[in-house]
Parts: C-alpha cells; structure tokens; sequence
C-alpha cells in the first residue's frame, strides 16, 4: 500500500548558490518550514522583488528496508523553475510552476544519509509562462512536499497526473451513467505477475452501489481500462446538491492490496449553448462567479489549508456558484473544496499576454495544460479548461491562432468530454478567428475603469451577440481598484472609492442579469492580491480590485452586493461605514439585502419602512444632525426572524481629507501626448512592402537605427515602461493603437508610416 511522508519541516533554504551538495554543509542558510514563498513580503509592497535562484536542502536517513521500498519525492508546486538533485546528481525538474511534479529516488539513494537539494528559481525565462502578467510571479516551495513510500506494483506516478487512475464519465439514457476507469499499473520489479483490477463506488451511507474487476497480467507497464454502469445516482448539482460518490481502484494480488487510490467524484452534465445558456444537468442556470488569485498578506502563494478554508467560507458566504481559479493550476486541495461545496471551476494555464520568442513551438504551455488536465482531470467539479487569457496583448496574428487552436485540440484530445474556453482582452475584434476555436468565449471587459464608460459595457455584449449569435459569451473578467479608505459622494472613475466600485458592480449585475445569451460574469477579484509592480489607489504592491482586502480582513461593500443579489441566507448591510465623517446634512443611505421587509432607524426614531425585492435599497436625503448619528435597520425574513446592522456616522463641518486619494503627477505619457505632431489634412498612404510600416514588432524596427528613430520620434515615453523588453518582439505601433493605455489616434498612424515607408527593410 501506498505511504505518504509529509517531508515540510526541517528544509535549510538560502540564497546562497555555491551549493557543494555537502551534509556538513547545509547549516549556513536558514531553517524554514513548508510551505515557504521567499517574497512573501517584497512581492507585495512596490518595492523590486526578488527574482532569482535559491536552493533547499534536507536531509533523508534510509534503513535498508526502506530503501527495498519504491520511493519517490512530490513536489507540490516550485515557482517557477524546480530542479531536484539527490547526493549532488540531478534526479529531475519542473519548468512549469504551478503544477505538481515527482521524481523517482531509489537510482540515487544510498543507505543513511542523503542529501536532498532542490533548486527553485522564479527569475524570467523567456520560454517559460508566465512571462508578463499583472500579479506577482512569487518564488519558493510554496506547496507540500512529500515521500511517496510504494510497493513494486503501483498505478503510475510519473505520467504527469496525480492519481495514476483516471475517471470519466458519460449519461447513458435517463437514469444511468457509464463509468470509465483507466490507466496504467508499473511493475518496478523483473517478475510478471497477475493481479486484479478492483473498482468500488460507494454513497454518502457506505453502500456499495456498483463494484467491478478486471484481471491483469502485470509487466513493466500494463495500460488497463474498466467500463460500468451505475444506475439511478443521485447527481452533483452544484451548489444545490453538491454530492459526491467515494470511488476506490485498487490493485490486489493474491489477495493482498498493493496500491490504492480513494477519490470523491460526483455525477453531473454540462452543456453550453447560445440558446439556452450553461446547463447543469440540463437546467440552465446564470455562473455567477469571482475569480481567485491563490496568494495572502504576509505569505504570499505558501498558503495553508486554513488560509484555503478561510477562501471558501467567503465565496459560499456571498452565494457564488463557480470560480474562475486563476491565472494557473491552483492547489488540488482548493479543487477537492470546490467539489465538495459545488462550486463550478473554470482551471486554467498561464498562456497569458504576451507568448514566447524562444519557444515557437508553445511547448512550455502545452506542458503546463497537460500537467493540468491530468492533475485535476477527477475534479467533477471542473467544467472547463482555459487556453489562454489575453494572450493578444502584444500580437494578434496565424501564429497566435495556431497556438491557441493547439492547446484546444491538446485539451480535447486528454479530455474530449469538457469543454475547453478563452478569455480575450476587449482590442480582439467581435468576428476575430480567435473566437472560433473554443466551446466558450470569454471576454476581459473593463468600461468605466480602463476605459469608456459603465453603459458601454451592455452594449458591447450586445454588439458581440450580433456578430457571434452562435458563440456562447461569458465576462470572464471585469472591475474596478477600490481602497477602502476612500470614499465620495459623487464617485467617479479612478478614484479608488468603495462608492464607485459599488456603482460599477451593480451595474455589471444588471447588465448580465438583463441579457439571457451571457451565460454570466466573473468578477476580478475576490481578493486583493500581490502585483509587486503596481502602485496605485494609495497602497502599492497590489491589484486592489478584490471585493476582500488581501489580509481578508475587510470586506468591501460591493461584497454585500454580491450577497444580496445571490445568497439565499438572510442579512441586512448598511453601505458606507468606512465613510463615518460626513461634510453635508442630508445623506442617501444605501441598503444591501436580501430580505424584502426592511425597517430604518435613527438614533432609535423610526425613520421609514421598505418592502421591496429589490437587493440595493435607498433611503434618500437623511438628515444629519452634529456630531453622532446612530442608524440601525432590522429586516424580517418570511419566517420571522430578525436580522440588524448598525453604523455610527458624524457630521462634520469639513470634508475629512483622509477619504480622497491624491493622485500621483502625471508622468510623461500625459492624457494628449501627440498634440505636438501635426495630424490636421492627414490622408492615407499606400504602404510598400519592401519599407518598414507600424506593422513590423518593434524589435524590427530596432534592427534599423532610421526605424528605430523613427519610432522613439513618437514613442520614447513608453520605453521606459519595465514591460517593454518584453513586448517589443512581438508588439507593434499598429497593435499598440488598439490598447487603450497608449492613445494613439488613427490620424498618427499615417503619420507614423510617411516616416517609415520610406526606410528600405
């Protein structure tokens, strides 16, 4: 049977790279338990962080009956390169930074001591995802680690997956499910052997309700696959009814059992169509969803299972029923919570802004959705794999169609039976290719914060649903910067306000909720997280676009709009207690609830009575008195029962200046930084192709040093940006013109190419 060894305490981990693989030599660094992130504080406070090589170190004693055993190492994630070395040899490595990976020990193992030395490294390699992103590409063995203590005979640990067994599942008529089980058995040893395959599902009372066996003759590797019926389950309908089956697959020989896998699996169908919507088992219902980054104040991604629970408790809390798990492979406990609670997962890879110069193959983000799909493929929980996320930031080309159009084969090929999805930034056009290659698609869609205005975001959908209206839709992101410290009584776009960020999501909800064709929303983002670059809305190191601050700490009011508008626990929640000091009389109150029959009170007068369904209530123009001003309101469900919130706030003669955010002086690339050219009479021009044009990448303009003046003529003011390094191998003038954050007007771009459609490539 199958032994597992937490091996998380006792690692000596430093920064120091002149590793001797030495026993005597590993007390220089410094002892740390895993979990373990070494920017669990720079890659969350604006400064420069780390990014580089560092090495952990452990020791491992061996007896000679454990070395008769089959051993093997899991890794449970290293950011974002792993290279383990065993006695100074290297026994294997990772270059996929979110995913599980093992390595088979007993080659490099002697009896007594030996001397594990594990090399992470989370500084940028140009062929490995993510490149560029807006979150913090944190370094460390943020993840379990583990010895695997195995007999001869086991289901296979060094395929990439998890288990080694594989289920799948397909309806079969109206009442029945077939059940398939595969996968591989190794035989370590140079003896055949005839073993039996056994398969047990059992429900929530123990009882077995569908048993199988299949026999097999054992050699070095032996595939096998087992099909079943199980007839009348009771289905797992997500939040509903998330209920789950326990199937156990062992490998037993002349009646002894050498290798074990128990899973929870659950039963359930998913479609999606532009008609109808997302089904569950047949029942269209709206994915009301949020999104999640794995990290947490002050640890960075070395989360723990508490810090995992506590995430949960807060997304069941506001009555979610999916969650966008981004932008890469999550920790396979948060999975089995997703299962358990019925929370709809879109998984997805880092294949995300901009691809790889060194890697035209998209090997490395092929790699990263294999280890994916097969190291959550028994999730039931999961309804689709996610290929890429604005990955057409810097270039939107046949090649980027090539690569994301591989990755959906490569997922329909490991899992035929999910469904595979995108998220695109809003620059890819409506009738884009792009579109056309995965089963759903999903749009990044920030109106009224990035740009234009909130209205613009329903029309946008609209527009989307005239030119695609056979291609199901979904936001796959959207929100707003909040600090909760600032606030306003006329809220406005970039002003960091909890105000505002309320605006924005109440009008995402009715925008969604309006129109039958998008399947839903994800929000951006649950919580806070590091983004070590950032420095914005008064608190740097951040993406403040959580609707829970990064310690968890504080939940922002736009949370309780969620709750009102999905949870089916009642609650009443008064808005704007963070906005204590008010500088005018009469003040509209915002009321988040889901409970229709709302009584408000001050200082214990009743003040007035709602009854509405309705999840935002006003009570509008409250006068204020000076100083204190307590308001309390009671909301009664149909049962009875007696629901309060309470807020204290002061009147004040002044505006309390504490609530605004100061913005930061403007840097060079100011708001009209092209009004020093001239682009009044501008007419068009035939482009040659033997002269460089503002659709050759900048790195080829560069080539050139007339180009290269050309372009620094008119963009020296983003070079300095760090992500320009990056970029310039694949973005072009014409491809930045699509991006908001440069605004370029048409009229430059002819400007632009009289300039360079005269310099001979």
């Amino acid at each position: 049977m199958i032994q597992t060894i937490e091996m998380n305490d006792g690692w000596i981990f430093t920064k120091n790279n002149s590793i001797t693989y030495s026993l005597d030599d590993i007390q220089g660094g410094e002892e740390v338990t895993l979990p373990h992130c070494w920017n669990h504080m720079d890659g969350q406070e604006g400064s420069q962080y780390y990014r580089g090589q560092c090495w952990y170190q452990k020791r491992l004693i061996l007896s000679s009956e454990d070395k008769a055993k089959q051993l093997f190492l899991e890794i449970g994630a290293a950011g974002m390169l792993g290279s383990v070395y065993i006695n100074g040899q290297s026994v294997g490595e990772s270059r996929c930074g979110y995913s599980m990976f093992r390595v088979h020990l007993n080659p490099y193992l002697i009896l007594g001591e030996n001397l594990i030395a594990i090399m992470v490294d989370n500084s940028l390699h140009k062929d490995v995802f993510p490149l560029m992103a807006d979150f913090t590409f944190y370094g460390g063995l943020y993840r379990d680690v583990k010895l695997l203590v195995m007999e001869d005979i086991h289901f296979d640990l060094l395929d990439q997956g998890r288990d080694g067994v594989y289920l799948n599942q397909k309806k079969m008529g109206s009442n029945s499910f077939e059940l398939e089980v595969f996968g591989k058995v190794i035989n370590e040893s140079s003896i055949p052997a005839m073993g039996t395959l056994i398969v047990q599902v059992s429900d929530h009372e123990n009882k077995t309700v569908l048993e199988e066996s299949q026999e097999l003759s054992l050699i070095s590797e032996t595939a096998f696959k087992l099909k079943s019926k199980i007839h009348n389950p009771t289905l797992w309908e997500g939040i509903e009814n998330p209920y789950l089956y326990t199937v156990n697959v062992s490998i037993n020989i002349e009646g002894q059992t050498y290798d074990m896998r128990s899973m929870k699996y659950g039963f359930r169908t998913v479609e999606v169509t532009a008609e109808r919507g997302f089904l569950l088992n047949g029942k269209p219902i709206k994915l009301n969803g949020v999104s999640r980054h794995q990290d947490y104040a002050g640890v960075g991604n070395a989360i723990t299972k508490a810090h995992m629970d506590e995430d949960m408790t807060l997304i069941r809390d506001i009555g979610a029923n999916s969650i966008r798990l981004s932008h890469y492979q999550h920790d396979d406990y948060f999975y089995n919570l997703c299962d358990q609670y019925g929370l709809l997962v879109w998984a997805e890879i880092p294949f995300i802004s901009i691809p790889s110069t060194l890697d035209p193959e998209n090997q490395n983000a092929l790699d990263q959705l294999e280890r994916l799909i097969k190291q959550a493929y028994n999730h039931c929980s999961i309804y689709c794999w996610g290929v890429q996320n604005e990955i057409t930031i810097a270039v939107e080309n046949e090649k980027t169609y090539e690569s994301v159009d591989r990755l959906k084969d490569l997922a329909k090929h490991l899992d035929p039976d999910r469904l595979t999805a995108q998220a695109n930034i809003y620059s890819v056009e409506d009738d884009s290719q792009l579109n056309t290659f995965t089963d759903l698609v999903g749009y990044n869609l920030y109106y009224g914060w990035y740009y234009g205005e909130m209205k613009n975001l329903g029309e946008r959908l609209d527009q989307f649903h005239r030119v695609q209206p056979n291609v199901p839709v979904l936001v796959a992101e959207y929100g707003v910067d909040t600090n909760p410290r600032f606030h306003s009584y006329s809220p406005q776009v970039k002003d960091y306000t909890e105000e505002y960020q309320l605006l924005f999501h109440h009008n995402a909800l009715q925008t969604f909720n309006d129109r039958p064709y998008v399947l839903g929303g994800y929000v951006w983002n649950m919580f806070d997280f590091g983004s070590a670059n950032r420095n914005e809305g008064g608190d740097s190191g951040k993406n403040l676009k959580g609707l829970v601050t990064i310690d968890r700490k504080i939940k922002k009011d736009a949370y309780y709009l969620y709750k009102a508008y999905w949870s089916k626990i009642p609650f009443v929640h008064i808005a704007g207690r963070r906005f204590a000091n008010r500088h005018r009389e009469l003040n509209d109150i915002v009321i988040l609830s889901n409970i229709s029959s709302i009584k408000v009170y001050k200082d214990q007068l009743l003040l007035k009575e709602i009854n509405s369904e309705k999840p935002v209530k006003l009570v509008q123009d409250l006068s204020l008195t000076a100083g204190e001003n307590h308001l309390k309101v009671v909301g009664v469900d149909e049962h009875g029962t007696i629901y309060t919130d309470e807020i204290v706030l002061h009147y004040t003669m002044e505006l309390d200046n504490s609530y605004v955010y100061i913005k930061k002086e403007e840097a060079r690339l100011v708001v009209n930084w092209f009004e020093k050219f001239d682009l009044t009479d501008v007419k068009e021009i035939e482009l040659k192709e033997s002269c460089y044009s503002t659709f050759d990448t900048i790195e080829d303009l560069y080539t050139n040093e007339k180009a290269k003046e050309v372009f620094l003529k008119y963009f020296d003011h983003t070079t300095h940006n760090p992500r320009f390094e990056l970029t310039k191998g694949v973005m072009s003038i014409e491809k930045m013109s699509k991006l908001s954050f440069y605004n370029i007007p048409k009229e430059l771009l002819t400007v632009i190419n009289k300039d360079l459609n005269v310099i001979k490539k």
